[in-house]
Formats: C-alpha cells, sequence, structure tokens
C-alpha cells in the first residue's frame, strides 16, 4: 500500500495542477481562417488546449492545421465548403480523393482524431437561391461511401451545418415546427439518411442575427437571464429565443418520425463590434450565459441536459465577407492577436488564458497628417481604398469607433492599410494626407490596431504538451523521492 506521505504528496500535486486536467464537458468553437494575419495552428492548438476545449469545428480541410492538431486529444470536425459541394456529388472518385487526402491521411498518419465531416455549410439559406438543394444530398451520399471504402464510417460520421432557416413554426411556438414547406421532402431524405448512418443533425442558431433582422425582436429574450417574456407552449415555458429555437427542430424531427434523432449546436454565439448590437457587453452576457447553463447541466423543455455545441467563433477574422453585416468579422472570443476580448469562463472557473508568444509590430500608426485638407477631393477615394483592402467595419453607426470625427475616420482607415500591409512605408503615402507616427491614436474605447507579425510564435510549435508533461515529471519526481 501506499504510505500517507505518498498519498499526500499525490493530492497537492492535483491540488496545485489540477486545472491543467479539467477540461469544458463538451464544449467546442469554431476555428476559421479567414484573416489577413492568422496565428500559427499551433500557437491556436495551444490556446484550445489551455483553455480546456476539447472539440473544435473547421470550415475547410486546411492540412496545416489539421497537422497542429495532430495527437492534441482534441475532437474535430473537419468542413467542406460549399463549393466543393458540385464536384463531390457528381463524383464518386471525387469523393474518395477528397476523404482520402483530408481524412484518411491525418487519421492514420498524423493520429488527428476527426469526428465528423461536415458537408457544406448552410447549403439552404434563403439567400443562396436554391443553389445548393440538387447537390448537397449527393454530396453527403458520395463521401459517406468514401468514408465506408476508407473503413472509417463507424468513427467519422457525416452531417450538414444547417442555418435555423430550414425549419419555421406558423404560430411561433415550437410546437408548430416543421421544416420548411419548399424543402420539406429534401429535409426529410437528408435527416433520413443521416438517421440511417447513426449520423447527427447540426444547427446554427443565432439570437443576435433574430435582433438584428428585427428591430422590434424583444431584446431581453435573446439572453439566459430570465428577465424576458416568456412563451408558454402547453405548458412548456421558453424565456430565451435559443430554447423556443432549438425545440422548434426537434419538433420538426418528431413530427416526421426522427423524435430521437441527435442535434449538434453547430454554431452559438454573439459578435462584439460592428452593429450598435454587437458589443462586448452583450457578447459577455449572452456567452457567459450560455456556458452558466452548460455548466449547470440546463437543457430545453424537450431535450433536458447540456447541448452538444460549439462556440463561434474562436478567432477574430479580419477577411471574412462582410456581405451578411459588419459584424462578421467580430465573432471571436480573442482578438486577431489571441488576446481575449472579455472575462469568460468556459466552465472550469477560470477567465480565458491568451495565447503565448505573439508578437506585434512596431509601435507605429498612419494617420491623417495635421497639414492635410479635409476638402482634398483624393480624400474619399483614398479612404474608399484603404478600406476596400483592410477592415474598417469598427467606424460604422453604432460600432466601437462610430463616434469618431472626419478626421479620426480618416485616421482609422488609413492605419487599417497600413497595418494589413506590414507597415510598409508604401502603404502610408497617400498623396499629401498621410503621416506616420509613434504616438497612439486611439480614441476611448476605438483603438488603433497594431498587426501582429505573420511568424508570430513559431518557437511555440512544439509547446502544446509542454507544461503538462512537466507536471507529470514532477509528480513522478515526488512519488520517488518519497518511496
Amino acid at each position: 500500500m501506499l504510505s500517507k506521505s505518498v498519498v499526500a504528496v499525490f493530492f497537492l500535486i492535483i491540488l496545485l495542477y489540477g486545472n491543467l486536467f479539467i477540461e469544458v464537458e463538451g464544449i467546442g468553437v469554431n476555428w476559421g481562417s479567414q484573416a489577413s494575419h492568422p496565428l500559427p495552428p499551433a500557437t491556436v492548438v495551444r490556446l484550445l488546449r489551455e483553455n480546456g476545449i476539447q472539440k473544435v469545428k473547421l470550415f475547410e480541410a486546411d492540412s496545416q492545421i489539421l497537422r497542429a492538431l495532430s495527437r492534441s486529444g482534441i475532437q474535430v470536425m473537419v468542413g467542406i465548403p460549399n463549393d466543393l459541394l458540385a464536384p463531390i456529388a457528381g463524383s464518386v472518385a471525387v469523393a474518395e480523393r477528397w476523404v482520402s487526402q483530408n481524412v484518411s491521411a491525418h487519421v492514420s498518419s498524423n493520429g488527428v482524431d476527426i469526428r465528423y465531416v461536415a458537408v457544406g455549410n448552410e447549403p439552404f439559406l434563403k439567400s443562396f437561391n436554391g443553389t445548393f438543394e440538387s447537390i448537397t444530398l449527393p454530396a453527403l451520399q458520395n463521401i459517406q461511401s468514401a468514408l465506408i471504402k476508407a473503413g472509417l464510417a463507424s468513427q467519422v460520421k457525416v452531417t450538414v451545418p444547417l442555418n435555423a432557416d430550414v425549419y419555421e413554426s406558423a404560430s411561433n411556438l415550437p410546437s408548430a415546427g416543421d421544416f420548411r414547406a419548399e424543402i420539406r421532402d429534401l429535409m426529410i431524405s437528408i435527416v433520413k439518411f443521416l438517421s440511417d448512418n447513426q449520423a447527427p443533425f447540426t444547427i446554427n442558431i443565432y439570437p443576435f442575427i433574430s435582433l438584428y433582422n428585427d428591430p422590434h425582436f424583444p431584446v431581453e429574450f435573446a439572453f439566459f437571464d430570465g428577465t424576458g417574456s416568456p412563451i408558454n407552449d402547453n405548458g412548456r415555458i421558453y424565456d430565451n429565443v435559443l430554447d423556443a429555437n432549438y425545440d422548434t427542430l426537434v419538433w420538426s424531427l418528431q413530427k416526421n418520425g426522427f423524435g430521437n434523432m441527435s442535434i449538434i449546436v453547430g454554431e452559438v454565439g454573439w459578435p462584439t463590434d460592428g452593429d450598435k448590437n454587437a458589443n462586448m457587453q452583450y457578447a459577455r452576457r449572452y456567452n457567459q450565459g450560455f456556458m452558466n447553463r452548460q455548466k449547470a447541466g440546463r437543457g430545453t423543455p424537450m431535450r433536458p441536459g447540456p447541448m452538444d455545441a460549439y462556440l463561434f467563433s474562436l478567432i477574430d477574422e479580419d477577411a471574412k465577407s462582410i456581405q451578411p453585416g459588419n459584424f462578421e468579422r467580430h465573432w471571436g472570443i480573442f482578438y486577431i492577436d489571441g488576446q481575449p476580448k472579455y472575462q469568460l469562463s468556459l466552465g472550469n472557473g477560470n477567465g480565458l488564458v491568451p495565447a503565448k508568444g505573439v508578437r506585434h509590430m512596431a509601435k507605429k500608426w498612419c494617420v491623417l497628417a495635421a497639414s492635410a485638407n479635409l476638402q482634398d477631393p483624393q480624400l474619399g477615394p483614398s479612404v474608399s481604398y484603404a478600406c476596400d483592402h483592410a477592415d474598417c467595419t469598427s467606424l460604422g453607426y453604432g460600432s466601437s469607433c462610430g463616434s469618431l470625427n472626419l478626421a479620426q475616420n480618416v485616421s482609422y482607415a488609413f492605419n487599417s492599410y497600413y497595418q494589413v500591409s506590414d507597415q510598409l512605408d508604401s502603404a502610408c503615402k497617400f498623396p499629401g494626407l498621410s503621416v506616420i507616427t509613434t504616438n497612439d491614436p486611439s480614441v476611448g474605447s476605438c483603438k488603433f490596431k497594431i498587426m501582429i507579425k505573420s511568424d508570430s510564435s513559431g518557437s511555440e510549435a512544439s509547446a502544446p504538451f509542454t507544461r503538462s508533461v512537466a507536471v507529470l515529471l514532477l509528480l513522478w519526481m515526488c512519488l520517488y523521492i518519497v518511496l
């Protein structure tokens, strides 16, 4: 038997370093890569691990990212972009080649724990006007066939991340939910195929979008504080839109014979900028409220228990399309440099841990010259050029920099272009208008950012396990000494 001193040492180590072994049960994040200066994949993997994140959802099969996830202990959902659906739907050979290159190779050789292949991303959005309706199911079937041929079908499941607009409720009560009339037959075919292959239904739910699209949407009903006016659906009480939306899906599945189907919430979150309702306070309130639910094991009236969910998103993406709105570049719980935006506990009692070893460029900014004439006819075209090639989404109405005056707006635009251009002198040569300064031009909560170096923290590539290994070695040494 172990002596009391050995046991005491063991528990001392656990008390001192126990947070290394605490992970957020089931929580995942979306890791997008549409950034002008993305962090190195190894740095992001370390960020995931140090924040106790167990699962990651990727929008495409980036080989560098997948290699970085090798033997990380992180479960992976790897995505197929919509523009690949047509070739995959049209050829089993193309599907087999995709699976071989992007799943089999990483599972067998690199030890990547791939659990799902996401076939497309919200392919039935109304804004797509039916573009992907005829090819999504064939693509899904061909990927499934390719996984079977590769001998991976038992461990890697197919799914299709869908927007919540694939179902509806005529009465706005969850119990009246059913799939959208014009795609109902298609949805039932997809659901049956997923069910036949023991695969989950993946849905993206965004209360923020409800608020963004409808100025009359009750704000408090978007959050989890119970301060909104509740909905009573035959005795089932809904005090927030996430629960009501989720259970509308549950009813849609149940009415069509799939009441026991597993559901993944593929995207859930709140942006921090780019709209009057996209701010730090609302984002923290929403995401912390969601995490508190998860930690408490609370589900919905129809599905008790924590959701299988992926926060959207991990890191801001300053090169993402803003067609849906300026907020699209600001969903991250971390800034582009891996620094936390606000205090958020993911369930282990601690706040967010920042990325390590990230290096920024020099503390200098490109701004409007004091001698510049605001009536200069080149001012407008210069600002337009800068914002077309950089990120000016924080300048919109209600955004973090929406109250700047004209000169400050111009400086913000010039600096955004200068930073995204790696602070090249040539990127701050707007004729007679711009100058480089070492004085921070930030105004209140409007921060004029400094870009990270594109090779940031390359030295961290082998670091994900360093601290964990050190703790295990310390534990072994203590036991050895006592024995």
